[in-house]
């Protein structure tokens, strides 16, 4: 993600994957507050990284990827794509300059990790082989330093090439300080939009720094073929940047940088529930807000009002 860039996803032809966050404010004013009334059917208004508003969401879309034009969308992946194939396969490279963030970054993941796995996952490491996909997984970097730490297996979905290819060798088993018990087992060179996993298959599906280069219709899309690649109480964890209000287009690289109000409207299409949520701290001032989200295909327990009730005629543990 280069300055002002968001991580990417891509396409087997235009599209393109996380690596990175493209997380800087555009100089044009990406910053700047929008008016603050909630978010209804993507109604709130943003800008471009030129400046230029947009009323809507609808408005925006409609002028990149058409209305049901697929050139226009072909067009919209492709120069993604093409952006992040000029990107060398480095931790610098694949943060945009940033390469000092990866610390922050992974520590704060990792914080996250640990409460989900310990809630959810309490029989991990005894007998429980856990699996994970790290979607937009660029050079390997979320996985060779948090990921395959966790997890038995690690699959890693990513459409471009050489990204891949760099993760392969820094993943390959003489490159790793983890046991034969963890492995990165499949490489693939795919985009988000258009993989669709194995039945059951993970844990956790981990999306960083990628979604932002899906349309919207393509986001929910995704989000509701992934679902049948989870185990039984597995889930999402979602990291990307966060605009203030609105979004915010990023004309350079084809990504948009969405709001929380934004990105809570698309999980309810998407039919996911927020598990936990969580900010990132310690990044540097001029890049944008990031925000984890564990997301459930279930409704979280909310205490009380969902515990079914005792039945009457039964008795009660005394305590």
């Amino acid at each position: 993600m280069g300055t002002a860039k968001a991580p990417i996803l891509l396409s087997s032809r235009p599209s393109f994957c996380n690596i990175g966050p493209q997380f800087i404010a555009p100089k044009s004013g990406a910053r700047r507050a929008f008016p603050s009334r909630p978010l209804t059917q993507m109604e709130t208004g943003g800008l471009d990284s030129d400046g230029r508003t947009f009323k809507n969401a609808e408005e925006m879309w409609r002028e990149e990827v058409g209305d049901g034009d697929p050139q226009k969308k072909f067009q919209w992946y492709n120069k993604g794509i093409n952006y992040w194939q000029g990107v060398e396969a480095t931790v610098d490279g694949v943060l945009g300059g940033y390469g000092h963030v990866n610390t922050p970054d992974i520590k704060a993941s990792e914080d996250f990790l640990n409460t989900i796995l310990a809630e959810r996952f309490p029989d991990a490491g005894r007998g429980r082989h856990l699996v994970t996909l790290d979607c937009g997984s660029g050079i390997g970097r979320i996985t060779k330093n948090l990921l395959i730490r966790y997890f038995n297996e690690v699959d890693l979905l990513e459409p471009v090439s050489h990204f891949l290819e760099s993760a392969r060798v820094n993943l390959a088993p003489e490159n790793l300080m983890v046991s034969e018990l963890h492995k990165a087992a499949n490489f693939y060179c795919v985009p988000l939009q258009e993989f669709t996993p194995d039945a059951e298959r993970y844990d956790v599906i981990w999306v960083q720094w990628c979604i932002g280069h899906l349309a919207d219709d393509d986001f929910i899309a995704f989000f509701k073929r992934a679902k049948v690649g989870l185990k039984p109480g597995g889930l999402f964890v979602l990291k990307e940047n966060i605009a203030r209000t609105g979004f915010v287009l990023d004309k350079e690289d084809k990504s948009i940088t969405r709001s929380d109000s934004y990105f809570k409207e698309l999980f309810k299409q998407c039919g996911l529930h927020i598990y936990k949520m969580k900010d990132q701290k310690e990044f540097p001032d001029e890049l944008f807000a990031v925000k984890m989200y564990a997301l459930t295909t279930e409704m979280p327990w909310q205490g009380n009002r969902s515990r079914p009730k005792r039945a009457t005629n039964r008795p009660a543990i005394i305590r």
